[in-house]
């Protein structure tokens, strides 16, 4: 089994980036690779058991479920469903920790997953710098800091 963890900082109140990536279905309006997206079964998107189904910008199509949402951990996990990437048994979790010193936000986005045989680095890097710092990046542009 693979574990994938990154993790960074912004200079942002929890609260606001907890405001943006609270969204289970806002993925869409920050992250570089989401073309487009909506909960099936016009689910809401906090909803736990709830499904986004969701295109990449090279067309693929992907489901995911959330596992679970807390206000209060400012967290939340979910799983890969449908995916054309060979990531068996995904489950990631994501969580904000307020920087008191500084009023920031320190993001941990984790995940394990089971690959094909020999491809563990490869699909490791695609996950962790494709997907989860791509989306740090991200994140701080949507709301105007730095990462």
């Amino acid at each position: 089994m693979v574990k994938v963890v990154r993790s960074t900082v912004l200079k942002a109140p929890v609260e606001t980036v907890w405001d943006v990536l609270r969204d289970f279905n806002g993925h869409d309006r920050w992250h570089p690779a989401v073309a487009t997206s909506q909960m099936e079964r016009g689910e809401s998107s906090d909803r736990v058991g709830a499904v986004r189904r969701f295109r990449l910008q090279d067309g693929s199509e992907l489901r995911e479920q959330l596992l679970t949402m807390s206000d209060l951990e400012q967290s939340f996990s979910y799983c890969l469903l449908d995916t054309p990437i060979p990531l068996f048994n995904y489950v990631a979790h994501v969580r904000l920790f307020p920087v008191t010193d500084e009023d920031w936000t320190m993001w941990e986005w984790e995940s394990r997953f089971d690959t094909p045989k020999g491809r563990d680095r490869e699909l490791a890097e695609l996950v962790g710098n494709d997907i989860y710092v791509a989306g740090f990046k991200a994140v701080a542009e949507h709301i105007g800091v730095e990462a």
